[in-house]
């Protein structure tokens, strides 16, 4: 299944060594939230080495590119960073300094050997279920002077062999993984060959990484998986937890504030896990739970495993369980043998639901994976065509929803400073931006903002909140 995908981000993993690192990291991430999660865990399991932030890119001793396979010309997006990278490799030679070079993620999983073949300067090709072993694949780029892949699905877990979370200083929002891998298989997405089947992590590690990252400050935590509502790890006393239970288990941490999860598949949102989104004020009401077509033909030629039906029954109950729940969803446009009606379909059924926000993509065939040799491929002007119409749509919505929080008090976390002097800025429970303006002293606390003004992507606010005096604790 997709996960929300966003456009290419430039970080600095969180620093866990000593004030003055020896070594430089730049981390350039691609795609999805478990993408983010994973290059700042390269941050932590690389601080050891004496690695830390570079304050440039032409600054640093190593330069992973974390990929994402899920976006369209993503190789082709690769190599042209390759490109650019080589230049500042071949200029740290000559001044008698050494840059490593490492691809990592989904497109080096896919295409590991093709990418030392066409760049046969990278140093560290991995997948993702490989990044903890970074120590010794650095150590042997650099004692063998050759290039080392790790594409393989080793049979011991990752999270096994991570060190303890960091959070950067003042953080005051985590992401944890606690499922990763995917047993759907749609027809287009190429997640289970990237990623591998289905896997979770015990719960007992979830609540002991969630218990440190509240202890270092964090007041919201957003828990990941690919297809993270079919988590079934193994509870402290035996047997199995499911999602719902762990929510649960999480939500009586002290100090943790909120709690959301993403990415989900309709196909695992139970009872119980609709229930807990009335049951607990820590679960955020806003969920992203990708439909990818309102077309039943369509949800069958992708391999869904759900129809319209099922899926608009879901909203019915979410919203049944939590009436202020706002929803997120993924569409692709133009999936091969997508007719008019079969788009149509999908329109009816943005409208009938109403989304807060939503992705939307064109179908671009992934190599390997079923859609991509079907032989009805829709024509490129016509997918940029219903692209066009539903992502309009989709702006109306989101604008709509974002104004109808004007003249509402929200409870808003302040994560950090605004963009302007005086500023700061946070989230309300539905994800938006907020920003307003008031003293950087309430950074870290949940408190009641009136929202004044909205925007495509953020909203306004006010503080103190109408007949407020004090921050929320």
């Amino acid at each position: 299944m997709t996960v929300p995908t966003r456009p290419a981000a430039e970080t600095a993993p969180a620093e866990t060594a000593p004030a003055a690192p020896r070594r430089r990291l730049h981390v350039i991430t691609w795609g999805c939230q478990m993408n983010v999660y994973d290059s700042t865990r390269m941050g932590d399991v690389l601080a050891p080495l004496g690695y830390g932030p570079a304050a440039s890119l032409e600054d640093a001793d190593m330069v992973i590119l974390n990929t994402c396979h899920i976006r369209e010309h993503a190789t082709e997006k690769l190599f042209s960073e390759l490109g650019r990278l080589r230049r500042l490799k071949d200029a740290r030679r000559a001044g008698g300094g050494r840059m490593l070079l490492a691809v990592a993620g989904c497109v080096a999983q896919a295409e590991g050997a093709e990418i030392l073949r066409r760049a046969p300067y990278v140093d560290i090709v991995l997948g993702p279920q490989t990044y903890h072993r970074l120590p010794e694949m650095i150590a042997e780029a650099e004692q063998a002077g050759r290039a080392v892949i790790a594409t393989d699905f080793p049979p011991e877990s990752k999270f096994d062999h991570l060190p303890e979370a960091a959070l950067p200083a003042g953080g005051v929002t985590a992401f944890l993984a606690i499922q990763e891998g995917c047993d759907k298989f749609c027809s287009f997405c190429v997640v289970p060959y990237t990623r591998g089947v289905e896997a979770s992590r015990p719960a007992a590690a979830v609540l002991a990484e969630a218990r440190a990252l509240v202890a270092r400050g964090a007041r919201e935590i957003t828990l990941l998986g690919q297809n993270v509502n079919a988590w079934h790890g193994a509870a402290p006393a035996g047997g199995e937890w499911t999602l719902a239970r762990l929510l649960y288990a999480l939500a009586e941490i002290p100090g943790l504030t909120r709690l959301r999860y993403t990415t989900s598949h309709p196909r695992d949102m139970d009872d119980d896990l609709i229930a807990a989104h009335g049951a607990l004020p820590a679960l955020m009401p806003f969920l992203h739970l990708p439909v990818q077509s309102g077309s039943d033909r369509i949800l069958a030629a992708m391999n869904r495993r759900h129809d319209a039906a099922a899926y608009l029954g879901i909203v019915e109950r979410l919203r049944r369980a939590r009436p202020d729940i706002a929803l997120s969803s993924d569409f692709i446009v133009g999936h091969p043998g997508e007719t008019a009606a079969d788009f149509a379909a999908t329109l009816a059924l943005v409208r009938e639901v109403g989304f807060a926000q939503a992705y939307s993509f064109k179908y671009s065939p992934r190599p390997g994976t079923p859609a991509a040799s079907a032989a009805d491929q829709v024509p490129e002007p016509e997918k940029e065509a219903r692209l066009a119409a539903l992502q309009d749509l989709l702006a109306a919505q989101q604008h709509a929803f974002n104004q109808s929080q004007v003249g509402r008090r929200l409870p808003v976390l302040i994560t950090g400073r605004g963009r302007h002097a005086g500023q700061i800025a946070g989230r309300s429970p539905y994800l938006q931006a907020v920003h307003l303006a008031a003293p950087e002293t309430l950074i870290g606390r949940e408190i009641t903002v009136t929202i004044v003004a909205a925007g495509p992507r953020s909203l306004a606010g006010a503080w103190p909140a109408e007949d407020e005096e004090h921050a929320a604790a």
